[in-house]
């Protein structure tokens, strides 16, 4: 079958694919000759090594842990002391919270039968009632609270032992007498499973791909590719977890990018097949065309992410380094499986997909449909009048950014649990019978005598901003004291977080300068402010690492020193965009959310995986305008044609990632709604907005001058291309 006149301008008047000489096959092609000629033994391979992985990381179970230790910090230190000098304020605590309409006084004799109980569990160190201090009942006397003092941190002490605490006290709520339970630990142990997130996000998928291709067969390629990718790394990452430190938080993520970016890369080589079958190339000459052309740009776009992800582990924060090698991983897979696996489908299935793509091709060569004039005439519009459409994009833009900047970072506490679940209940009759701070008391160490640690109480209870504070709790030595000071703000709040930096930087400091005594500020909710206060101070750091190394890359490839300038600077844009609609929803409550702060690793999540993504777009549009170029050196044209050949893949790449995506913003973690909302908005900017209008404005002033390198420069620099120079189009 022949090609279409028109579709030159889609794929340029180079010779078809099926006339390349055969020793014309770069690397990706002989990849792809191999998994073609192996079909079965590679569909095998797949299958027996992802089985394999799975059954493993059953057998052996995972070993997901936190690890939010900071070294350096106050928070940490004061940990350290704690724990060194045999403290048992060390380890987390849980609280037991008692409410009675009719006073807590009658019912003296069956709490404490339960806290008796309680304190002979596994992992409980000590249990102080609420009636071993009066501080520990509300004025009123109907809510009253007892503090279970566990023998580690929330993340160290097992579920198990958590779910015993939790169903022993609950077994003493009658009528009249509620009983209900707070702390990390609690929260960790009802943490809701997702699941309907990732089914929702991989149906609207296959929706998309079904309305793209016409053929449920196609459609279904990219999301097997990505459902055998993402059940691999899930395996990996389970065996891992006992070597390294993974977060029990880094599954939910992996499949969230590994969906988005599986189903993306796949969708790309996908396209380009498709591409070659309509123009005549027969189904082995036309997947080795696709992997030859778009698997390389696919491999390069793969490695950016991973560089991007990778750039977190310079920001040493330990909870973030296990997340960012497992998606890291994840992405690895993913674009393994589009290189390796989705040509040996191809080749099984490929005689019905090549059927149903040219049966498509020639109802819509029936009906005069021309490919990519859309495209066409939207990039010519822009180009007619690129300064408006440019501005106009960029203040949209800006305006999006501007509430980033009152971005507060920490973490969700109880406050923003559902209304129905025990740890939320416990956070609001805390709130109502003693005040919010008591959610978030501080942990004041004191290293010094028994006067320095008396002293500290004084101080404490008159600072402004502190409700109450405990008598000093000596440990087990003697050489340490603790003094529990509670916030008369919630710990999101941020005057709590106003008044951890004025004890450090203000109180503190003259009050050990009299005593002599060595003071710290701990506890939980210190230590979240430490680890965001981290975040924000190395993520200048870690965005100048990214930027520039990925600038580099681009600037190798395109050889041009404007275009990387300009993909750094629009891909920040997009980004800062995204954390805008955050701050806006999750920290202002807007569309019904529950206020708070943003969790302190979404922005360098968001920023390493966006930033990725941004660039593949990047390189797939402007390597489609840098052939134009190249081969017309009409500017104006080369950018219209580049965004008619795109246009349509990469707004479908993106509708899928965005969909996926998405869908977490039903999962009942507010950090999973928060990591989709911020991706799913980045990916439609970033599509919609800057490939769209900014690209072509911006590549239509600057002009010929896009394609400036300084002449030393260009010297030192390799010369790396995208695809080979017998190749045909860049997809």
């Amino acid at each position: 079958m022949s090609p279409p006149r028109d579709t030159t301008a889609t794929t340029g008047p180079t010779e078809p694919a099926a006339g390349r000489p055969p020793g014309s096959t770069g690397t990706f092609g002989r990849l792809a000759a191999w998994s073609q000629n192996h079909r079965w033994g590679a569909l095998l391979l797949w299958i027996l090594v992802v089985a394999a992985i799975t059954a493993g990381s059953l057998a052996a179970g995972s070993a997901y842990r936190n690890d939010f230790a900071l070294p350096g910090t106050d928070s940490q230190t004061a940990t350290d002391l704690l724990t060194e000098h045999g403290s048992r304020q060390a380890g987390d605590s849980v609280q037991i919270v008692f409410k009675d309409e009719g006073g807590l006084r009658a019912e003296r004799g069956a709490i404490e039968k339960t806290l008796d109980r309680v304190r002979a569990l596994p992992s409980v160190t000590e249990v102080r009632g609420p009636y071993a201090d009066a501080s520990a009942l509300s004025r009123d006397g109907t809510v009253g609270y007892a503090t279970v003092t566990l023998d580690g941190k929330a993340e160290e002490v097992p579920k198990g032992d958590v779910t015993r605490i939790i169903d022993t006290a609950k077994a003493a709520g009658k009528q009249g007498l509620e009983v209900v339970l707070g702390g990390e630990a609690v929260r960790g142990a009802e943490e809701e499973e997702g699941g309907a997130a990732e089914g929702a996000g991989m149906l609207a998928a296959l929706v998309i791909l079904v309305l793209l291709f016409g053929s449920l067969v196609a459609a279904a390629l990219p999301l097997i590719t990505a459902v055998f990718a993402v059940g691999g790394a899930i395996g990996l990452i389970a065996l891992a977890s006992h070597l390294f430190t993974v977060a029990d938080f880094t599954p939910p993520v992996m499949m969230l990018v590994g969906l988005g970016v599986g189903v993306d890369y796949a969708l790309l080589i996908f396209y380009r097949y498709r591409h070659e079958l309509i123009r005549g190339a027969d189904r082995h000459t036309a997947t080795r065309t696709a992997l030859d052309a778009a698997g390389r740009t696919v491999f390069f776009a793969g490695c950016t992410v991973i560089i991007a992800l990778l750039g977190l582990v310079a920001l040493g924060l330990g909870a973030l380094q296990g997340v960012a090698l497992a998606v890291a991983l994840t992405v690895l897979v993913t674009m393994a499986a589009s290189l390796v696996l989705l040509p040996a489908l191809l080749a099984v299935l490929g005689g019905r997909v090549q059927r149903q793509v040219l049966r498509r091709a020639d109802r819509a060569r029936a009906k005069g449909k021309e490919e990519g004039r859309r495209w066409r005439a939207l990039a010519a519009a822009v180009q007619r009048r690129p300064l408006p459409a440019l501005l106009a994009a960029v203040v949209a833009l800006l305006a999006l950014s501007a509430p980033a900047l009152t971005l507060r970072l920490g973490f969700a506490d109880a406050g923003t649990d559902p209304t129905t679940s025990t740890s939320r209940r416990a956070y609001d009759l805390l709130a109502e019978g003693f005040g919010p701070g008591f959610n978030g008391p501080l942990v004041v160490v004191s290293r010094g005598d028994a006067a320095a640690a008396r002293e500290l109480r004084t101080t404490l209870a008159r600072t402004d901003g502190i409700a109450a504070t405990t008598p000093p709790l000596p440990s087990e030595d003697g050489a340490v004291s603790t003094v529990l000071a509670f916030p008369r703000t919630s710990p999101q709040d941020e005057g709590t977080a106003d008044l951890v930096h004025t004890l450090r930087d203000r109180v503190l400091p003259g009050l050990g300068e009299r005593t002599g005594a060595d003071y710290l500020v701990g506890g939980s909710t210190a230590a979240a402010q430490d680890f965001a206060d981290s975040v924000a101070d190395r993520m200048p750091l870690f965005v100048a690492v990214v930027v520039g190394l990925s600038a580099l890359l681009l600037m190798v490839v395109f050889r041009s020193l404007l275009i990387p300038l300009k993909a750094a600077l629009l891909n920040l844009l997009s980004i800062s965009a995204a954390l805008g609609v955050i701050t806006l929803v999750f920290q202002h409550g807007w569309f019904g959310a529950q206020p708070g702060p943003v969790e302190a690793f979404i922005p360098v999540m968001i920023f390493a995986i966006v930033f990725g993504l941004s660039m593949d777009y990047e390189v797939f549009l402007v390597s489609r305008i840098h052939e134009e170029w190249e081969r017309t050196k009409d500017h104006s044209h080369a950018v219209r044609e580049g965004l008619a050949a795109t246009g349509k893949v990469i707004t479908a790449a993106a509708a899928i990632m965005i969909v996926v995506f998405a869908a977490f913003v039903l999962s009942p973690s507010r950090m999973l709604q928060q990591f989709g909302l911020g991706l799913a908005v980045a990916v439609l900017l970033d599509a919609v907005v800057i490939r769209c209008l900014i690209v072509p404005a911006v590549m239509r002033l600057l002009g010929r001058h896009a394609w400036w390198l300084p002449a030393p420069l260009a010297r030192r620099l390799p010369k790396v291309a995208l695809e080979r120079p017998d190749a045909d189009e860049a997809t």
